[in-house]
């Protein structure tokens, strides 16, 4: 099948999946769900149990074919030789999702040789849901979204001591944005305008980023490391020894020069 076709079938497959996960989700929201702590201390609620056995069934039973790499269940990448990788985050934000803030979402993407072919963020809770396919831009409920003009003030995410290295020129003309914890919805807020960029901690997974990456690359803008360079996802970072990333930006145009430099000369870099 021609890899355009592939991606659009596959666009669609888990803009599907992706919406029910968000109806299972949205069931367990504010009904006080059941939670359990994870290695790290990073909450896990029923809810994301049960979109996840909801997205690994929908999803592999139709291209049983491809891999499957989720934050709730068994990590295929050492073991897998597979073309196409599902790449699943069944609640990014928990942590959002058990305080009763609706900035949580459905992380959905396919990966190949690398890289996001295919991308779905469902935010049932705001009743959006963002896509993405490579060549064909990003779209939030069917309109297109781009990243912010160069146009000030600037909106910035990100910790106050990368925020405080940006040179003067932004620091006279920029707003710390609000926190938001998902991660893959503060870089959809780059893809549409709502903030200018964010810089993003170490220790991300391909689970936080691989659909917002490819929504935000279709609006115009990009996820780089501290050297500029593209992610790489479902392979192992040889500088971690494993599979998080490195302190990354989200950003477009000359915000994001200054903000890899920023990056790149600090201890997080």
């Amino acid at each position: 099948m021609p890899a355009n076709k592939q991606n659009r079938d596959d666009l669609e497959l888990i803009r599907e999946a992706a919406e029910g996960a968000g109806k299972i989700a949205l069931s367990y929201f504010k009904q006080a769900p059941q939670i359990w702590m994870k290695t790290g201390n990073s909450p896990v609620t029923e809810a994301d149990l049960a979109a996840d056995k909801y997205l690994k069934d929908m999803l592999l039973t139709a291209r049983p074919d491809y891999g499957w790499i989720s934050e709730e269940t068994h990590d295929e990448r050492a073991v897998s030789q597979r073309q196409r990788f599902f790449v699943v985050d069944p609640i990014d934000g928990t942590r959002a999702f058990i305080e009763g803030s609706d900035v949580w979402c459905v992380s959905v993407a396919v990966i190949e040789n690398g890289r996001p072919v295919a991308g779905v963020l469902e935010c049932p809770a705001r009743n959006e849901i963002i896509t993405a396919l490579p060549g064909h831009g990003a779209q939030q409920n069917g309109n297109v979204i781009r990243v912010q003009a160069e146009t000030r003030p600037f909106k910035v995410a990100g910790p106050g001591a990368f925020l405080k290295r940006l040179p003067e020129r932004f620091l006279a003309s920029m707003e710390h944005a609000p926190y938001v914890a998902s991660l893959a919805y503060r870089i959809a807020m780059v893809a549409r305008g709502d903030i200018a960029g964010t810089f993003v901690r170490p220790n991300s997974h391909d689970w936080d980023l691989a659909a917002a990456d490819l929504i935000l690359s279709e609006a115009g803008g990009n996820v780089l490391t501290a050297e500029g360079k593209a992610l790489t996802y479902g392979l192992r970072n040889t500088s971690t020894g494993d599979y998080r990333h490195g302190a990354l930006v989200a950003a477009s145009g000359l915000l994001m020069d200054n903000m890899l430099d920023v990056v790149a000369e600090t201890a997080f870099g």
